[in-house]
């Protein structure tokens, strides 16, 4: 009888690291848009409320793409879906370098965004299929510093490009390197699609949920232009919940499934989802937050606000794979637990500190909270993958790989709306100020509450054995 592999081939490696670089490239980009949103503002005659649609768009489209990934991947062979993945995103790329308007950019952007939304399931799949078990945390642990990396490198990227050049030169950095990712995908990835069947794609699913994620965020939007206590934001939170019954529904009774929802029975599953959605929503809305105070509040440069997150992204780079490993040798729990807390003490340092914030201080509060985000981020999918059967595997990452892109988008807009709310009754200075310690202090919460699904996952274990 055969032995299950033991070891990762080279073509593997590669095929991993291709289509994660894809995904690398499109999640950078996002978040070095952010310091550039001051410049934007003043160059392209925007307001804040239009020039965050750069990350709350592309997030949304992302979420989007990778809501028909389940099917998308059952469907099609891996090589022509990271082939194509990196010739949109060099297309997007190509037109956001040269664009002359903001229309223009963020078309260029969305485009970015379809690739975005293949690539991250498609890495994950790559990893799920053709990585043995016993590796199976450590390249996950890879895999999450390749989708986390990027969020908290991007500012500093951003910022450095901006002050030597312009906003422009963010993305002829990354035109070459795309160039190069579609012959490494071409002569290394590689694999069948597992077949859909006779199952056919489901159009009304994927439309029902673009719905849902597209009002839930106007609904945040308008609250930042309108104020919460609006007409426009209470209509948009009715309509919002109209829909969310509607594709609840629809999920439940309808025939095609564009993702097996049936997974969610799993209670495992389902708190694991929520501890990776949550600590991503605190991720991208930290890379949100902190650039634009160090920038209105401190007064400080585009370079300067982007290197503040540096020392935060390089200790994220090296917790990542040690996390991984030691999942690998001693499981999830104690792991998770201590990720859930540190980003909890992160928070809460930010939250207490908001006023006497100094660069040296954000980003010292930073790499604590990277650490305990990257001690749970990629353990919360990897052992999320070990709770499905290998026929549902697909839809786990699909779900996963959705959830935590759309954790970023609706984080953008919740943390801009809170901030855009506090300034249309003071200063943008006082605003950004006051609105941003709100969002730490939500953000605390939210953290609170990873913790809390991170202890119940432990005494279900713990009562199922």
């Amino acid at each position: 009888m055969n032995q299950a592999p033991t070891e990762v081939s080279l073509k593997t490696k590669l095929a991993i690291l291709s289509v994660g670089l894809i995904s690398f490239v499109g999640i950078l980009v996002e978040t070095s848009m952010n310091v550039t949103f001051p410049t934007l503002i003043k160059t392209m005659h925007v307001s804040l409320d239009t020039v965050q649609w750069l990350t709350t768009g592309y997030l949304l489209l992302t979420t989007i793409v990778m809501s028909t990934t389940a099917y998308v991947l059952k469907r099609f062979n891996p090589k022509p879906l990271s082939m194509f993945a990196a010739l949109v995103c060099l297309l997007g790329g190509i037109m956001c370098w040269l664009a002359p308007t903001f229309p223009v950019l963020l078309g260029g952007r969305l485009l970015q965004a379809i690739a975005t939304g293949i690539s991250i399931p498609l890495m994950f799949q790559l990893i799920f299929t053709n990585v043995p078990q016993n590796k199976l945390g450590t390249y996950t642990g890879l895999a999450s510093v390749i989708v986390s990396l990027a969020p908290a490198l991007g500012p500093t990227y951003g910022g450095v490009m901006t002050s030597v050049w312009s906003w422009r030169a963010i993305f002829v950095g990354i035109v070459p390197i795309l160039a190069i990712l579609v012959v490494l995908g071409a002569f290394n990835v590689s694999g069948k699609a597992m077949g859909v069947g006779a199952k056919k794609f489901d159009f009304l699913g994927a439309i029902l949920l673009a719905v849902v994620f597209t009002s839930l965020l106007f609904t945040f939007n308008n609250a930042g232009v309108h104020g919460w206590t609006s007409l426009n934001f209470w209509g948009w939170v009715v309509w919002s919940l109209v829909t969310i019954i509607v594709m609840v529904t629809y999920a439940i009774r309808g025939k095609r499934k564009l993702i097996d929802y049936s997974i969610l029975k799993i209670a495992v599953l389902r708190l694991r989802l929520f501890n990776y959605f949550g600590l991503q929503f605190i991720n991208i809305g930290l890379s949100f937050i902190l650039p634009l105070f160090a920038q209105t509040v401190l007064g400080t440069s585009a370079m300067t606000a982007g290197l503040m997150m540096l020392p935060g992204a390089v200790v994220g780079a090296i917790t990542g794979p040690i996390a991984g490993r030691l999942y690998d040798l001693k499981g999830p729990s104690r792991l998770l637990t201590f990720s859930a807390l540190m980003a909890a003490a992160g928070l809460l340092l930010f939250w207490l500190t908001t006023s006497r914030f100094t660069v040296v201080l954000m980003a010292l509060i930073y790499a604590i909270l990277r650490i305990g985000f990257n001690s749970g981020f990629g353990i919360a999918i990897s052992d999320g993958s070990t709770r499905v059967p290998l026929r549902q595997k697909s839809d786990q990452n699909s779900m996963f790989s959705m959830m935590q892109l759309y954790a970023g988008s609706i984080g953008t807009s919740v943390m801009s709306a809170v901030i855009s709310g506090y300034e249309i009754h003071h200063s943008t200075v006082v605003g950004t100020q006051l609105g941003s310690r709100l969002d730490f202090v939500l953000l605390f919460v939210l953290a609170l509450a990873i913790l809390i699904a991170v202890l119940r996952v432990k005494q279900l274990d713990a009562n199922a054995k």
